[in-house]
């Protein structure tokens, strides 16, 4: 069994809140992160409340300003997890999450990654997350359950934006496709914030979100998520929700003209993502009282 995200302590099952780097480092000037040195950007980010941050290059100075660090990285074939699991564990890394392969494997050899990726985990005692992740071995729901049920071990970061736009979730009976996805949102670990719509992967939800069925769409699936890892927690247990939204270099961040004719990023991603750390604390509170799990 690959081991559980857990601090040692006794406290009961909670939410831990971080960020991903690429929310607060190199965003444009119309968005309002932390500015500075590294080091004053990530003491930024923690007195904004944020617990740790996913982070390949400056998890040195991550850690020395005292944010936990989460790593990431792609699993293409089976060797590739025993050198990535064992350079997180030399790090320290209190979690990995990883894109397995491209979706083009036939059953067997997604089997052999997943397998690998997991033995890799237990062995060096990082918990490992595999990403619900457009173009991987997890890009549609139904091969994602199946997995499930040949791996019930397995773990996920759920980065649902993937499903809810790359799948159009909205297409069809929403709610008998969550009942599908129970097994995956059981297993539910880590949370890559995203919110899409059905046409676009990731969008401004604007100053609360509220009267967008998009959003209430995505409260559902954290909130499921959440009540997943709460089922079956234990004390010093936590779920992790990392706001990631990306920039427009890689064409997650929308464009649109200003004023002037110039081309911006559509909204502010650091507001966006302390937003979004207030919806998932809700959803979490929602979980609580689904589950009947004291606080």
């Amino acid at each position: 069994m690959i081991p559980n995200t857990n601090d040692g302590s006794t406290r009961a099952p909670r939410l831990r809140v971080d960020i991903n780097g690429s929310n607060v480092f190199g965003l444009p000037g119309t968005s309002t992160p932390p500015r500075g040195s590294d080091r004053q950007v990530l003491e930024g980010v923690k007195a904004a409340g944020f617990e740790g941050i996913q982070t390949g290059s400056k998890w040195q100075i991550a850690t020395e300003v005292g944010l936990r660090v989460i790593g990431s990285g792609r699993i293409d074939k089976p060797a590739d997890a025993e050198q990535q699991l064992a350079e997180a564990a030399r790090r320290g890394y209190d979690c990995y999450t990883v894109h397995v392969g491209y979706g083009l494997e036939d059953d067997d050899e997604a089997a052999r990654l997943v397998e690998a990726t997991l033995k890799a985990s237990e062995k060096h005692k990082v918990p490992v997350y595999i990403e619900t992740h457009r173009a991987t071995v997890t890009q549609d729901i139904w091969r994602t359950v199946q997995l499930t049920k040949r791996f019930p071990e397995i773990r996920f970061n759920g980065d649902f934006s993937h499903y809810y736009t790359g799948l159009e979730m909205v297409y069809g009976d929403i709610e008998g496709k969550w009942s599908f996805m129970q097994p995956i949102f059981d297993r539910v670990r880590f949370i890559h914030g995203r919110i899409g719509n059905p046409g676009c992967m990731q969008v401004d939800i604007g100053l609360s979100g509220e009267g967008l069925s998009y959003v209430d769409h995505f409260r559902e699936m954290w909130t499921r998520g959440f009540v997943g890892f709460l089922r079956s927690a234990g004390p010093g247990d936590y779920v992790i929700f990392a706001p990631e939204l990306l920039g427009s270099s890689n064409f997650y961040a929308r464009l649109f003209k200003n004023a002037d004719g110039k081309l911006v990023e559509e909204g502010d991603r650091w507001q966006q993502a302390l937003l979004y750390a207030k919806i998932a604390q809700k959803c979490f509170d929602e979980a609580v009282k689904r589950t009947g799990h004291a606080e």
